[in-house]
């Protein structure tokens, strides 16, 4: 088949259409307040525009290898995050002060607990013993733990302005911070220490890359980068339409606001998510946790600069500091998880102890 008949063939697959109907019902949607049941139909391209856009991203990272594949699902899912964030801040008003602080909170305890748990308890099951470079693993936990310290422990004890939000001066700084952080790790994941972010065997050794799928040639691999972009763009414009209906919903329920964030979180990571238990599965859990702690920083590294940007022309305060509670949990999470990292190997254990973390963040996000 030649390259022609290839891309046309790809063209009808659904990863190519849904894309294209969550662009259409956001043109069809856009500046208005739709029907019921058009915003039934608006959130099921929603879901499918975000497991399309991560679809195209594998197809992206299966061209580039690992570890430059992690790195693309994980940028690709923060700019859907960071997207949906300032969307809604935008149209919310003084009400959605502190949603970039839930959201980006919610994605670290999802991605380093829920995501690294279930990694670890599919990879366990398979083997007994996950097996993973500490090196690497460690580094990006290390990342992690230092990102959520400066944007968003400090914030709650300093004094520049009340309450538990940065002056102009610390905004700036935590986002420069943020930013040259990450890209440090990305430079060492990605050039000088390439080989600590590799899947390991059982013996400890550098696990061969696999070749069961042909590598996609370029103008399947331009479609992809096409269509992941119009994914995009039309799951930023689609969550605009179902936003209300979240926040309404949320209301409804007797929940507190802080549950709008972290039902963006479990939206744009549930995708993620997938990839990783799938790598899990394949017995190459580094590749889960590059998913997964890579999530994490991508998502403090770059979200809070995109909303200290943001916040020059946004209304209202900016609430970036965590309550006491949700310190305790970020540090036990810290703790837990360079107690799993360090060894390199890990059981159910130490799977069922991260997802015990995570239920407990979720309940007391409902039940706080």
């Amino acid at each position: 088949m030649n390259t022609s008949a290839t891309i046309r063939s790809l063209a009808t697959q659904w990863t190519v259409v849904v894309p294209l109907l969550a662009a259409v019902a956001l043109v069809l949607s856009w500046g208005r307040e739709p029907a019921p049941f058009a915003v039934a139909v608006i959130a099921l391209c929603l879901a499918g525009a975000v497991l399309a856009a991560v679809h195209h991203a594998e197809v992206i990272a299966h061209r580039v290898g690992e570890p430059f594949g992690s790195l693309v699902l994980a940028v690709a899912v923060t700019v859907i995050e960071v997207a949906l964030i300032v969307t809604l801040m935008v149209d919310g008003g003084p009400k959605t002060s502190a949603l970039a602080r839930d959201t980006v909170f919610a994605a670290v305890m999802i991605t380093c607990n829920g995501i690294v748990g279930l990694s670890l308890l599919v990879g366990a099951v398979r083997t007994r013993v996950a097996v993973f470079n500490a090196e690497g693993s460690g580094a990006a936990l290390a990342t992690v733990a230092t990102l959520a310290t400066l944007s968003l422990v400090l914030p709650t004890f300093t004094i520049g302005k009340p309450g538990p939000e940065f002056s102009s001066a610390q905004l700036a700084f935590a986002a420069v911070s943020s930013l040259l952080l990450y890209g440090l790790f990305v430079a060492v994941q990605t050039v000088r220490h390439r080989e600590y972010f590799l899947p390991l065997t059982q013996e400890g050794r550098l696990k061969p890359d696999e070749h069961h799928a042909a590598l996609p040639g370029r103008g399947a691999t331009v479609l992809s980068l096409t269509m992941l972009l119009v994914a995009l763009i039309a799951v930023v414009g689609d969550a605009k339409a179902v936003s209300p209906v979240i926040e309404s919903g949320v209301q409804a329920a007797g929940m507190p606001q802080a549950v709008v964030g972290v039902v963006i979180a479990l939206l744009v990571l549930l995708p993620e998510t997938l990839a990783a238990v799938r790598a899990a599965r394949r017995e190459r859990v580094q590749t889960s946790l590059n998913l997964a702690l890579g999530s994490a920083m991508a998502s403090i590294g770059l979200t809070i600069p995109a909303i200290a940007l943001a916040s020059i022309w946004l209304s209202g305060p900016l609430h970036l500091g965590l309550s006491a509670t949700h310190m305790v949990l970020l540090g036990l999470t810290v703790v837990v998880g360079a107690l799993t990292v360090v060894p390199g190997r890990a059981t159910l254990l130490q799977g069922g102890v991260h997802l015990s973390i995570f239920a407990a963040f979720v309940f007391l996000a409902i039940s706080p």
